[in-house]
C-alpha cells in the first residue's frame, strides 16, 4: 500500500525558510506571492493491505520521527 505523509508547521510558528523562499521568488520576478510556508512530504510504501494497520504504523512513525508534534502538524493519505 502506498501512502503520503504531509508535515506542515502549525499556525503561528515562524517559518524562516518560507520567508527566504518568498524573498527569492520576489527577486526572481515572480509576482503576486503574498506568503510562503514550507513543509515536508514523505511518500511511503507499506508491505500491508490493511488500511487501519497502515494508518496506525504511519501515525507511530510521525509521532516518533517524521514530525515534531510540538511545532508541526501532519496528515496521512493512504492509497495515493
Amino acid at each position: 500500500m502506498k501512502a503520503r505523509v504531509i508535515v506542515t508547521l502549525k499556525t503561528g510558528v515562524l517559518d524562516p525558510q518560507g520567508k527566504a523562499i518568498e524573498g527569492a521568488l520576489a527577486s526572481l520576478g515572480v509576482d503576486g506571492v503574498a506568503s510562503v510556508r514550507q513543509g515536508k512530504v514523505f511518500d511511503v510504501e507499506l508491505s500491508t493491505a490493511d488500511q487501519a494497520g497502515a494508518e496506525a504504523a504511519l501515525k507511530q512513525a510521525c509521532e516518533k520521527l517524521l514530525a515534531n508534534t510540538v511545532i508541526e502538524n501532519y496528515r496521512i493519505e493512504t492509497g495515493v
